[in-house]
């Protein structure tokens, strides 16, 4: 014969499992270091400034705004 289980311990045993899968998974997507984080946003910073270097201006005062 097979062993007799409860169901509700069932239950929450595999709720508990899925919970931790589901905890795992968000830790590899949006787990980073604080060192991560700040070398991120340096080399976000150095590529705005980059970028921003390069832009050409748009009427002869260099003035980027739509407004004449």
């Amino acid at each position: 014969m097979s062993d007799v289980i409860n169901l509700r311990r069932e239950r929450k045993r595999r709720k508990g499992v899925e919970d931790a899968k589901i905890a795992d998974a968000n830790r590899r997507l949006y787990g980073r270091t604080k060192g991560q984080k700040l070398t991120e946003n340096m080399e976000k910073q150095r590529l705005k400034s980059l970028l921003d270097g390069r832009k050409l201006s748009s009427g002869p005062s260099g003035n980027d705004s739509e407004n004449p």
